[in-house]
């Protein structure tokens, strides 16, 4: 008894070009506005931009060197208290995984 097995080509090619993606992520650098989209920020805050979401944190941030600057407990209230994330560091996880699942065609 014998069978065909149809596709294996196609799904072969799909996996090496997922593979080649996944190779091309790794380690990238990514601006923060390309993670922390509008569609992100507003979906799970109460801001349609993460610029307006910085504004009304009351921190004058007017550079990276500024945004690294704020303390972390007080960002992180700031977080908790305005978004749907308990800490920052949850926030840029969750973005990060959507980020990545956009580049990989999920």
């Amino acid at each position: 008894m014998s069978f065909k097995i149809d596709g294996l080509k196609e799904a072969q090619k799909k996996l090496k070009d997922l593979s080649d993606k996944a190779n091309k992520l790794d380690g990238q650098s990514v601006p923060l506005s390309d993670v922390l989209t509008d569609a992100f920020v507003s979906k799970n805050s109460s801001f349609v931009s993460f610029d307006k979401l910085i504004e009304a944190s009351g921190f004058k941030v007017e550079s990276q060197a500024d945004f690294e600057a704020i303390p972390d407990k007080k960002w992180d209230e700031f977080i908790l208290i305005n978004t749907s994330f308990e800490n920052w560091q949850g926030m840029i996880d969750a973005a990060g995984v959507l980020y990545a699942k956009k580049q990989l065609g999920f």
